[in-house]
């Protein structure tokens, strides 16, 4: 199956860029918006709605395969690259799109990525136009997308469901009840996003946090069954309260402790200047006895930052944030990378994400074998718990059914 037109038409994301940077300096909150001047390049406000990308490729039996480009709610922070701007992406990119793939033949992902990996697209749309190129794979070969990932490129044996983890946003109490209410297998995430009024002196306030989420799991759960992970994402504030490794590192085993008897992930307990730095930080912080998992993310953006981070044995989790890394062949080998190493391979994303990107990466997770997932897109629990929950069921029925027909299992 050949491609017999291309089209890009700018879109909207789910939620919100923002501006890093300026809120780290001081930016001030107005309700939902934030006051002040943007800081980093590409921002035209320190909060403005995100952006997509919808790649539209038409294939020669008149079916369209489609894709959403978006880039992560900090774009721009932390060495990723610049928020995307849809309609200058289109203009810039989709003549170069149609030179490379109008008349390609499609029925293998991993040999028309390979076509676009010389490009140099921003990852932002990367991300989008090897979702249409997966999604096209699976038209061409009459295969779910999980299916075609697991069969090119040797990923999970049997395709099954991942395990998801939800994000509260700022409804940080709010949201818990609806996580447990649907058995989400790891929450709140909590966005931990503010030293001052989320951590605290001592930490008191988020350890006041972590104990009000375990006794909330265990009053409200179905049954004792239900053992969810908590995973809490500190956004680097833990290294802004306490002045070393040791000293997060002993807050670490205390928050492990307020958590008992549920494990305790937590997600970029500090932050570095630069992807090097950060590594050292994190092996620093593991060296200490403190019974958590520790999460990397910030500068492990792409599919080159994720093996140096696991070659340094930096973390027990890998985010693997599948807007930074771009392509979902990096995405993939980053997954398949991680399960190599023994490390957990947590496939991630942003409250950016679109409807449709959200359901082509649960394939993604389900085809490579991803240790939990990201439910997206936006911060709404419900939503985004369905979106990707019933895209799982779905492909997991369908792949049962065939092989029940087919006597292959």
């Amino acid at each position: 199956m050949r491609v017999s037109g291309i089209l890009a038409v700018p879109g909207i994301g789910t939620y919100s860029n923002d501006d890093q940077a300026a809120i780290k300096a001081g930016a001030v909150r107005d309700g939902y918006f934030y006051d002040g001047p943007a800081l980093t390049p590409g921002y035209r406000a320190i909060r403005q709605p995100s952006e997509s990308l919808q790649i539209l490729l038409f294939l020669d039996d008149d079916r369209v395969a489609t894709g959403a480009g978006v880039s992560v709610q900090y774009a721009g922070g932390s060495g990723r690259e610049p928020v995307l701007l849809a309609e200058a992406a289109r203009d810039r990119w989709l003549p170069v799109l149609r030179d490379v793939l109008l008349d390609a033949t499609v029925d293998s992902f991993r040999e028309t990525s390979a076509l676009i990996a010389p490009l140099g697209l921003p990852r932002a749309v990367a991300y989008g136009v090897s979702q249409a190129l997966l999604d096209a794979a699976a038209n061409a070969t009459r295969r779910t997308m999980a299916e075609v990932v697991a069969a090119e490129y040797g990923g999970a044996d049997p395709i099954g469901p991942v395990p998801l983890l939800a994000q509260s946003g700022e409804d940080r109490r709010g949201a818990v009840d609806r996580m447990v209410l649907r058995r989400v297998e790891s929450l709140p995430h909590g966005l931990i996003n503010n030293a001052d009024l989320l951590v605290g002196p001592g930490g008191h306030l988020l350890l006041d946090y972590v104990g009000w989420v375990r006794d909330r799991v265990l009053a409200r759960r179905p049954d004792d069954d239900y053992q969810p992970v908590i995973h809490i994402d500190c956004y680097g504030t833990l290294g802004d309260v306490f002045p070393s490794t040791a000293e997060v590192a002993g807050f670490l085993a205390r928050l492990a402790e307020k958590c008992a008897p549920f494990p305790l992930r937590v997600e970029q307990p500090m932050r570095a200047a630069s992807r090097e730095a950060q590594i050292d930080v994190l092996l620093r912080l593991r060296e200490h006895e403190t019974g958590v998992q520790i999460v990397a993310d910030e500068w492990c953006n792409t599919h080159e930052d994720v093996l140096a981070f696991l070659d340094a044995r930096a973390a027990d989790m890998i985010q693997i944030k599948m807007p930074d890394v771009g392509s979902l062949d990096d995405a993939v080998r980053s997954v398949l990378a991680c399960r190599a190493a023994g490390v957990a391979a947590y496939l991630g994303g942003s409250c950016t994400e679109t409807d449709l990107s959200a359901r082509i990466a649960t394939h993604v997770a389900m085809g490579a074998g991803a240790d939990v997932l990201l439910a997206r897109p936006g911060m709404g629990v419900d939503e985004a718990v369905m979106v990707t929950r019933n895209e799982m069921a779905r492909t997991h029925a369908v792949i049962e059914h065939r092989s029940r027909r087919d006597g292959t299992q």
